[in-house]
């Protein structure tokens, strides 16, 4: 066993993490075959990478495999209630360094962050932008190290934009949320399965007949509302985007305002990362026993805070379910505190779905250490994201389709000619 500095809840819980850790690990083909590889080459040799991840077993999994490259690894979560404690043992336990606890207060999370950021990491791998501001706003002096980093979610990459627009990012940061292997995949099904993998665990109520409405049409929102028709629910969508909106119609899905679906919606699921997508007009207006919870990244798409300050009384109704009920006597529960609920009342994505996702970071967070020195990086101030090459998304897609055992066509020279000249 190596030895890590590392701050975590209790070290001694390794056992049962480890466990997770290998079942995931023997359901990811595709980086079974890049840590081959990593090992082979040793891209990261001498380089630190800090990771804010949702800290469960594929994430770690994540983690054993940049490390097998050569990277010193300093990991935290990216969300309170998404860091399972036995996995972060788990990770100490191999000597990689962990600052995360699961349940974390405001002040603990961000201790996390704070502590791998001043390992002074030359790659970073950030899940919704919290290593990139914090190193901006509060450790400039540590940016020079950094070649660029990685960014996994739509928020992150939103963040990033506006970072961009006033020239404030520093370093090259790949859009890995952008590249086709993730967000078709990823966004689309793992949201779509983990995040009622979460509410049913959560719940245990049927779905089937109930109206369920999804604020939201973008990936996520398309793969949420996709199974929740599978499961028999009468899915309602609520947009901003005229074009989506459109999308949702066609789909075959009802589309209208969140004002009015409030008063026939059963289970809500807000997925659009954007803030007070639910707020006390539309908690004054649900039935009796409805369900309110989120699946975008930060917890204030549905607003809490505002349910709390109507509330007559308040009370845990079950393990993650909240029970409010209001002035006119009507109930309404909250799932997982308004946070992620495929994380924070689940196990997130299914291993097969992030086996992808995390080989796009893996072969993202290579290309920059290949092109530290130069190459195709964007490095232009002021215009610092880069799209995750179309050889990595396609060496992604090739390996996936060969682990199910698929062939297609390739192009003839002839048709080559044809199509391109």
């Amino acid at each position: 066993m190596k030895t890590s500095f590392s701050e975590i809840r209790d070290p001694q819980n390794w056992e049962s993490g480890e466990l997770k850790i290998s079942w995931v690990r023997n359901h990811m083909p595709l980086l079974a075959q890049i840590e081959k590889e990593f090992s082979k080459d040793k891209p990261f040799e001498g380089l630190k990478v800090a990771l804010s991840v949702h800290l469960e077993a594929k994430t770690a999994h994540l983690c054993e495999v940049l490390s097998s490259g050569g990277a010193e690894m300093f990991i935290t979560g990216s969300n309170p209630l998404s860091t399972q404690d036995d996995v972060a043992a788990a990770l100490v336990h191999e000597g990689l360094n962990v600052f995360a606890v699961h349940g974390a207060t405001p002040e603990e999370y961000e201790h996390g962050i704070r502590r791998v950021i001043e390992a002074g990491p030359n790659i970073i791998i950030d899940d919704g932008g919290d290593l990139v501001n914090m190193i901006h706003d509060n450790y400039p002096s540590l940016i020079e190290n950094v070649i660029g980093g990685c960014e996994e979610t739509t928020t992150g990459i939103l963040r990033l934009q506006q970072m961009n627009s006033v020239k404030a990012l520093k370093f090259p940061m790949m859009l890995v949320n952008n590249a086709a292997c993730k967000h078709f995949f990823d966004n689309r099904y793992g949201t779509g399965q983990s995040v009622w993998d979460g509410i049913n665990r959560t719940t245990n109520l049927i779905v089937a007949g109930k109206y369920v409405v999804v604020a939201g049409y973008g990936w996520c929102g398309k793969g949420v509302s996709m199974r929740a028709k599978g499961l028999g629910a009468k899915v309602i969508v609520t947009e901003v985007d005229p074009i989506k909106a459109m999308e949702a119609v066609m789909d075959g899905f009802q589309v209208m305002s969140m004002t009015e679906a409030a008063r026939i919606g059963d289970i809500f699921i807000t997925v659009t990362g954007c803030n007070d997508v639910i707020t006390k007009k539309h908690f004054m207006n649900m039935k009796d026993g409805a369900i309110c919870c989120n699946a975008g990244h930060f917890d204030c798409e549905v607003s809490v805070a505002a349910l709390k300050e109507i509330a007559t009384s308040e009370r845990e109704a079950r393990q993650n379910i909240q029970e409010y009920v209001l002035p006119n006597g009507r109930k309404v529960y909250i799932l997982a505190e308004g946070r992620l609920v495929n994380l924070a009342a689940g196990d997130g994505h299914p291993a097969e779905i992030m086996d992808m996702s995390f080989a796009i970071q893996a072969l993202s967070a290579r290309f920059l250490a290949d092109n530290r020195k130069g190459g195709p990086l964007n490095r232009t101030y002021g215009n610092m994201l880069n799209a995750v090459p179309a050889e990595i998304d396609g060496k992604v897609a090739r390996m996936k389709l060969n682990d199910w055992g698929i062939k297609i066509d390739h192009l003839t020279p002839a048709q080559r000619k044809y199509l391109f000249g």
